[in-house]
């Protein structure tokens, strides 16, 4: 992975990389609707697997378009390891997520996903061995604070469920994985391309284990087969792609902080569509995820973070 990018490129850039990653978020926000939507027609595990599958054809029709627009010699190398470990993480993440929520409470595995910032952090600190900025730390506690008061309220302490919370921060492990490996992939690749292939490892990961876990893998319903479709169209090849796209410009640190718009979204979609509660705590909680992003943001000559 590359350090961090030159103050002009970052500056030129930032932007639009941000508006990208934010509209990201919302998309991947608004997939457990699309999940509860499928839920009587498909298993959890298969519903993952939908969700990338059904995507892969239109990133493969992006991926076409954008290379033809490209300039000869920009970078297409095809299923390099960071990309093939791009979509391992991701299959990680779908998988770990689907098992916290089998063993725990929705809101303790919603919770404990929302820590992959700290890993990023971690993993970008200790073993890439790069400078995290003040306001990087900063922001994530602020980050955290809020995805804690986000869904708070419905937290448990229960020991009988600490496998499926440890399911729930194994999660955020290859979640925080993902954004690294998606960051260094796009140094030899365009978006569409990373997000492609590495779509492609994660749907044949998935695949097997759909296949090993869940009973009912084939849609057999309209309703099914549509949300499973909004939720390839919208959530993996919109959300995804636009983070792969963002990933080329901005630091995967600061990326990182910005899913948290991932736990806003997803309960404002609870609120409009499914008529959950939206209280003023969680509304707080929302306000300290924006300004912890506020303080994480890139500065000119900052470090990575």
């Amino acid at each position: 992975m590359s350090a961090t990018p030159t103050t002009d490129r970052l500056e030129s850039s930032l932007a639009p990389a941000f508006v990208a990653l934010c509209v990201g978020a919302v998309a991947m926000g608004i997939s457990p609707i699309f999940v509860r939507f499928a839920a009587a027609d498909v298993g959890p595990f298969a519903s993952a697997f939908w969700r990338v599958a059904l995507s892969l054809p239109v990133v493969y029709a992006w991926m076409v378009i954008e290379e033809k627009r490209a300039p000869v010699d920009a970078p297409r190398r095809s299923y390099t390891r960071a990309t093939v470990l791009a979509g391992l993480a991701f299959s990680g993440d779908l998988f770990f997520w689907h098992l916290s929520i089998l063993n725990t409470t929705v809101a303790n595995a919603t919770f404990f996903a929302t820590t992959a910032p700290l890993f990023v952090i971690l993993i970008v600190w200790f073993v890439l061995k790069q400078r995290i900025s003040r306001g990087t730390i900063v922001g994530l506690l602020f980050c955290l604070l809020g995805g804690g008061a986000l869904i708070g309220q419905s937290l448990q302490v229960d020991p009988a469920r600490i496998r499926g919370d440890l399911f729930g921060v194994a999660t955020a492990f290859f979640f925080g994985l993902y954004f690294l490996a998606v960051g260094r992939a796009r140094d030899n690749a365009g978006a569409a391309r990373v997000t492609f292939e590495a779509g492609m490892v994660t749907s044949a990961v998935l695949l097997v284990i759909a296949l090993l876990f869940d009973t009912r893998v084939i849609p057999h319903t309209w309703q099914g087969t549509a949300a499973l479709t909004a939720m390839a169209f919208i959530s993996q090849a919109g959300g995804q792609g636009l983070l792969a796209i963002a990933l080329g410009r901005l630091p995967p640190v600061f990326s990182s902080l910005v899913i948290f718009l991932e736990a806003i979204a997803a309960a404002v979609f609870g609120w409009l569509i499914l008529n959950e509660a939206l209280t003023l705590i969680q509304s707080l909680g929302g306000a300290l995820i924006l300004i912890g992003i506020w303080a994480a943001r890139p500065r000119s000559h900052a470090p990575v973070g």
